[in-house]
């Protein structure tokens, strides 16, 4: 976890220091609202670890908190990007989240048999959790000046969680695979935006929403709080720490769980 964290903060420093110094005046963190389209494009690395409770096969696991360098090291895919769309004070806004987190090992088991005795074995288990994460909004900027942005949204959030396990006596063809999905899909208020740093082109980014509803979700919220700046017109960087939280209701596969690690982000606008 410290070496993520040193990486983090070792790139967003060096994009920081090779950037072309620029007159506050003549280049600002600020969005402007106009009677024209602007758009915002978002790739980011997220570099969230995990802490949940599952109810798997009418189980309740109580998972060991998974730090971000767990979570990377066990990761077979993932894609993460948002996207924003203005006119005039309406936009809309989308962030998609996709993960495949995989991790194998085997365990030495005693079978005993009628005929021979007691037979030694290896069991081999393979345990796979697939997220996919959408959020979408539609917004209202309700504040803009030279230090601040602000937009209110309303919109919807879904998350679908696959959580499988697939079992093998190893060097024979003995196999059990079992698998569970949670689905749902939740309405959500809340607000973002950046405040200038002392007319400067450094930025602090924020955002936050709730929301419940959904037939199976209690309370689900996310909040995220940085630091960015502006390079030039059309490209700004920020480093950020997020955190997204669900609880479901009873017998779906997600009960508490906690998303929370740093954010690093390139945002580019045309």
């Amino acid at each position: 976890m410290n070496k993520l964290r040193s990486a983090f903060l070792c790139a967003f420093a060096l994009l920081a220091c090779t950037g072309i110094s620029h007159a506050a005046e003549d280049l600002s963190p600020i969005p402007k609202v106009a009677d024209e389209w602007r758009f915002e494009l978002t790739p980011y690395l997220w570099g969230s670890g995990v802490k949940s409770t599952l109810n798997f096969d009418n189980r309740y696991v109580k998972t060991a908190d998974l730090s971000t360098n767990d979570v990377l090291s066990n990761l077979k895919t993932g894609a993460m990007i948002a996207g924003e769309a203005h006119y005039g004070s309406w936009g809309v806004m989308a962030d998609f989240i996709s993960a495949t987190l995989q991790k194998s090992g085997d365990i030495p088991v005693t079978i005993p048999t009628r005929k021979d005795g007691d037979v030694r074995a290896k069991i081999g288990n393979t345990g796979t959790l697939q997220n996919t994460i959408f959020t979408a909004a539609v917004t209202y900027t309700a504040l803009n000046n030279k230090d601040a942005y602000l937009d209110g949204l309303l919109g919807f959030r879904t998350i679908s969680s696959t959580a499988s396990m697939a079992l093998n006596v190893v060097g024979t063809p003995v196999t059990l695979n079992t698998s569970q999905t949670t689905t749902t899909t939740d309405p959500v208020v809340g607000l973002k935006g950046r405040y200038r740093i002392a007319d400067s082109t450094w930025y602090v980014p924020f955002y936050g929403d709730i929301g419940s509803g959904g037939g199976t979700t209690n309370l689900t919220w996310q909040a995220m709080l940085g630091v960015g700046k502006t390079f030039a017109k059309w490209v700004d960087v920020s480093l950020t720490y997020r955190t997204l939280y669900y609880d479901m209701n009873g017998g779906c596969l997600l009960q508490k769980t906690t998303f929370q690690g740093p954010q690093l982000a390139a945002t580019f606008n045309f």
